[in-house]
């Protein structure tokens, strides 16, 4: 390029005060560095940005970021790569470096002179800047002012949640460094005019797709994900370097801060990526933004509609359609059964929610407290259900519909997250079936588990234990001695055993009893598919079934039968239900006990009623032939069994190790056993370094296969002890295994020295010692496999924690239970327990023979997989891959 020749180019980036980028402008990714020709401005420097070093760049970010200009090269100086030197100049004609110059942001080279070409032009720059130069000192501008101009930049936050905590709902200004992601950025907070925060930064409420990267693991280069790169391109194009408004609203469980991120004109960059399809909204930053997600949602939405970029596949769901039901059964706090106007039933969870974790011991005491709460909101009221989706059937789980369901224009799902009685799935980022009030339930989940209501308490109600007064005889009458001398008294019906027969929970008396409806007889349904109905037997049970499951009512105790049953009247809705049976003809009544009773009139009017409409058992009633046969009720009791296994004990060693390695394709692990090993280790290693300061030794030959080595570590620079894997001698380069943590790498053989006798194996044994995960198999999926490796690393990686050895191979290798450090150890609350449960591994099909003699842990286990596999996580995402 002649250094006559006028260029067109924009700006990108302005590196420091006298250096920028340009971009090419019809193809942005060419790009060249041009530094301003004769002079020189103070850095900003990682260990300490020099005075005004900042100002100084900050001076040509605002003049020039972004905007077309044209360039000229007067003079390049041959370093590693040519550096070019020029000057740039804006379409109202000022021109830099002489505006730099004037303003006190640079000063003149000392060796100007010498790098001048003698050109008429460059003489006339020349002169320019030294005249700028003496009036800017003059006026005592920019760095020729005196003041200090130093700022105090920090560019690493020790504590990121303490920094959040402080700064969370403040408006400051950042400046982004540099656009990692479209999601992700380093930002330069300015805290103050003296004080400076440089962070990576994750923008709230999206994630994008991610770029070219290269596997730290492995150095592979992974691919970018489709439009990785254009959703960095375009928020390179209107933030970098730019000064933005910035939120700090919380931080990711890697340590990273969240914040939104808006332009000062454009406004919110996380709509715009979404609008745009380069972005999609991240469900976990929800409760972060608060009402502010909904832009968010909104701004998806549009891009979906328009199937932009990364939507280009979108498929929209059907609307739901409302439809109106009766609520028939609540199973659990998530799960209730509804009939529809046509009389059939059918059973629903609830959209995006959850009843206490069965799992969790912190929840799981208030299974039964939802459980009642959603019965008292729910059982025979009238609601209104958009399905909104349906989760397929899997192992040991039927299919299932998600629907939205409402109450007076209430959804139940919100009133039970309000209540603190059900907690909000996290959905997978495909999920169809997720509420569509998703947002607000994460909002009520954050507010319940702040105010501790319901389960998020901790202070569970003392489960009520009910006392089964009908298991005998004895018993019955002499509970029914007090129930007598009692009129309507309050219960709850919690099953229906058959037409006229229930099971009755009395909670003021912690009473549970078997009711028997007195004065009538009804036909007796099927209890199991061997045995047959009575006619009308099933249609009578089904509508007891309607009126009374679950139900508040009320009960007259008038005696007991001959196997601890309780004789007596059931009230729903203050209405004999006795009566309501006999008016559908789904009973007849007993002539005798109803003489004696004096409910008898009312019973037999009904009788007669169903009788004259021919209804249920009656319809081929002819009054000629009525013989007025009493019959009698047939009882039945069962008894439960319960079978005791022997559970055989594991023998248990548990010892202090700390993981120093995750291999990421077996995912085994290297450990150290913690106590005199470790700490001789520690002051070998002491010892070692110190000797190799003053060492300069190389190896005497070329390095072979199996031999002990001095290497320095590529990520650190220090020494450790190694030993050679294997030798590429065309490259010079040896992999290498740090004996004392398990970890490899290439090295060149210059990064190689001998290994003292005093240090080698011999001295003190390898410290890395092989083990692996008992009770789990890992899956062979590599998308899956990098999930379970990042999650062992999020979990364990280099720390210390509590293993119970529980078996080892011939050959060394340690099989072993993890358990956090610092907490009571509990044999099913392991680490192995928690990678189960987050559908990263599986229980082994085929168990050692020491781990079959643990049942209680696999039982346990396997539990813990039939929640993940349900819940469709890690693994299990499309389905049980133990079919395949």
């Amino acid at each position: 390029m002649s250094h006559k020749q006028v260029n067109q180019a924009k700006v990108k980036s302005v590196l420091s005060g006298d250096t920028i980028v340009l971009a090419h402008v019809n193809n942005p990714k060419q790009e060249r560095t041009l530094s301003l020709a004769f002079v020189s401005a103070p850095r900003m420097r990682r260990e300490g940005d020099e005075p005004y070093g900042f100002a100084s760049r900050d001076h040509l970010i605002k003049n020039l970021i972004g905007k077309a200009v044209q360039f000229r090269i007067l003079y390049t100086i041959p370093t590693g790569v040519n550096r070019d030197y020029g000057v740039v100049t804006l379409e109202d004609d000022r021109t830099w470096p002489q505006i730099s110059v004037q303003e006190g942001w640079a000063k003149l080279r000392d060796d100007a002179e010498r790098k001048m070409e003698d050109t008429d032009f460059s003489k006339g720059i020349l002169d320019e800047l030294e005249l700028a130069q003496a009036r800017a000192k003059a006026d005592s501008k920019g760095i020729w002012s005196g003041s200090n101009g130093s700022i105090d930049t920090s560019y690493e936050v020790a504590d990121v949640k303490t920094f959040a905590d402080e700064n969370k709902g403040k408006k400051l200004n950042g400046i982004v460094e540099r656009v990692l992601t479209g999601d992700r950025l380093i930002l330069r907070l300015l805290l103050s005019s003296t004080k400076h925060v440089q962070t990576v930064a994750v923008v709230a409420g999206i994630r994008a797709p991610s770029t070219r990267r290269t596997n730290p693991s492995d150095g592979k280069e992974q691919p970018a994900e489709p439009f990785g790169e254009e959703a960095q391109a375009y928020m390179e194009s209107r933030v970098l370097q730019r000064t933005l408004n910035i939120e700090v609203v919380g931080t990711t469980p890697q340590g990273l801060l969240v914040c939104s991120v808006a332009h000062q004109q454009g406004g919110d960059m996380a709509s715009h990526l979404l609008r745009n399809g380069l972005a999609r909204c991240v469900d976990h930053h929800s409760t972060m933004l608060g009402a502010g997600m909904s832009a968010l949602r909104t701004a998806e939405r549009e891009a979906k509609t328009k199937k932009l970029a990364i939507f280009k596949d979108h498929v929209a769901p059907k609307a739901a359609s409302e439809s109106e039901v009766t609520v028939v059964r609540v199973q659990t706090a998530d799960t209730v059964f509804v009939r529809n106007r046509a009389g059939a039933e059918k059973k629903l969870n609830l959209s995006s929610v959850r009843q206490p974790k069965p799992t969790d011991p912190a929840q799981a005491p208030f299974q039964a407290e939802a459980k009642e709460y959603m019965r008292k909101k729910l059982i025979g009221k009238h609601v209104k259900i958009a399905i909104n989706g349906k989760k397929p059937a899997s192992e040991g789980y039927e299919e299932r519909e998600v629907a939205t369901v409402t109450q007076g224009g209430k959804n139940v799902a919100l009133g039970l997250i309000e209540a603190g009685y059900g907690s909000v799935i996290r959905h997978k980022r495909d999920d169809t079936d997720r509420s569509p009030i998703y947002d607000e339930l994460l909002a009520a989940e954050e507010i319940a588990a702040k105010e501790k209501k319901g389960m998020w308490s901790g202070k569970p109600q003392g489960v009520k234990q009910y006392v089964d007064y009908s298991e005998s005889l004895q018993k019955a009458k002499i509970q029914a001695s007090v129930l007598q001398r009692q009129k309507r008294i309050p219960a709850i019906v919690d099953f229906v055993k058959g037409p006229s027969r229930f099971t009755i929970l009395i909670p003021r008396e912690n009473a549970k009893l078997t009711l028997v409806l007195s004065c009538l007889r009804a036909p007796r349904s099927a209890r199991n598919t061997n045995e047959k109905s009575e006619p009308f037997g099933q249609e009578a049970h089904d509508f007891a079934n309607r009126k009374c499951q679950q139900r508040d009512v009320e009960v007259d105790i008038e005696g007991t039968d001959k196997v601890g049953g309780f004789i007596g009247t059931l009230y729903v809705n203050r209405e004999n239900f006795s009566k309501l049976l006999l008016e559908e003809g789904f009973a007849s009544v007993h002539a005798y006990s109803a003489e004696q009773s004096p409910n008898g009139a009312e019973l037999f009017a009904a009788e007669k009623k169903a009788k004259d409409s021919r209804s249920g058992i009656w319809k081929d009633y002819d009054p000629a032939e009525e013989e007025g046969e009493d019959v009698k009720a047939n009882t039945a009791g069962a008894t439960d069994q319960a079978n005791g296994d022997t559970v055989q004990t594991r023998k248990l060693d548990y010892k202090e190790v700390a993981i120093t390695y995750i291999d990421p394709a077996t995912l085994r692990l290297k450990v150290q056993l913690i106590g005199t090993g470790t700490g001789a280790l520690e002051e070998l290693m002491n010892k070692f370094r110190s000797f190799q300061v003053s060492n300069s030794s190389s190896l005497p030959g070329d390095p072979k296969t199996g031999e002990y080595v001095s290497a320095k570590f590529s990520e650190d620079g220090l020494w450790y002890r190694a030993r050679i894997r294997r030798n590429d001698r065309e490259k010079k380069e040896a992999e290498v295994v740090y004996i004392d943590y398990g970890n490899e790498e290439k090295l060149p053989w210059k990064s190689l020295r001998p290994l003292p006798s005093q240090y080698d194996a011999k001295t003190l044994r390898a410290q890395a010692v092989d083990a692996q995960l008992s009770f789990m198999q890992f899956p062979t999926s590599s998308e899956y496999l990098r999930d379970a490796v990042d999650y062992l690393y999020q979990t364990i990686g280099e720390k210390t924690v509590i293993a119970n050895v529980d078996a080892t191979d011939k050959d060394g290798t340690m099989y072993l239970t993890l358990f956090e450090k610092n907490i009571d150890v509990k044999e099913t609350e392991s680490i192995n327990a928690l990678v189960v449960a987050e559908g990263l591994a599986m229980v082994p099909t085929k168990l050692r023979p020491w781990e079959k003699s643990a049942p209680k842990l696999l039982d346990d286990l396997k539990e813990r997989q039939a929640v993940a596999k349900e819940a469709r996580r890690g693994m299990w995402e499309y389905g049980d891959i133990t079919d395949d």
